[in-house]
């Protein structure tokens, strides 16, 4: 079972948090899924994706090649055997999608209430199921792990 980690974004663009992310899953071998509700937030993801200097190499599912894909956006389940999951945009993880990964993370933004709520019940949700889980912020300026369950 893998570990869920909670970014409670107060100072960074959501955007910029996931880039750190997508690189130290790179760093370490991990296939990975972005997933999201929102059609067009992961389209402008994609299209971000393309545009920084850090070559992260992606696809936006639907295409024949998600299996290969070492990023994949995507608004269902996982397609390219991901050992990680990053929930954005108060998308909800499955406790048990968990099993099968190395890592979830959840990006959630600190200022929008209905975020911060599903942050919450996810939280709880995990909890419950007996995930790991860390809960990180970057409210200070830099981030600080602020719980661990």
């Amino acid at each position: 079972m893998g570990n869920a980690y909670f970014y409670h974004l107060t100072r960074r663009p959501m955007e910029e948090t996931l880039i750190m992310l997508l690189c130290k899953a790179q760093d370490v071998g991990w296939r990975v899924a972005i997933r999201s509700e929102d059609h067009n937030l992961l389209s402008r993801l994609d299209e971000y994706l393309w545009k920084i200097n850090d070559f992260l190499p992606h696809g936006l599912a639907g295409g024949q090649n998600d299996a290969n894909q070492p990023i994949l956006l995507t608004l269902h389940k996982i397609s390219n055997y991901a050992k990680c999951l990053m929930s954005v945009d108060g998308t909800v993880v499955d406790p048990e999608e968990v099993k099968y990964l190395e890592r979830v993370c959840i990006l959630f933004d600190g200022e929008d209430p209905d975020q911060l709520r599903m942050a919450r019940n996810q939280w709880r949700s995990l909890k419950d199921a007996a995930v790991p889980s860390q809960y990180w912020s970057d409210q200070s300026g830099s981030w600080e792990k602020r719980a661990e369950a």
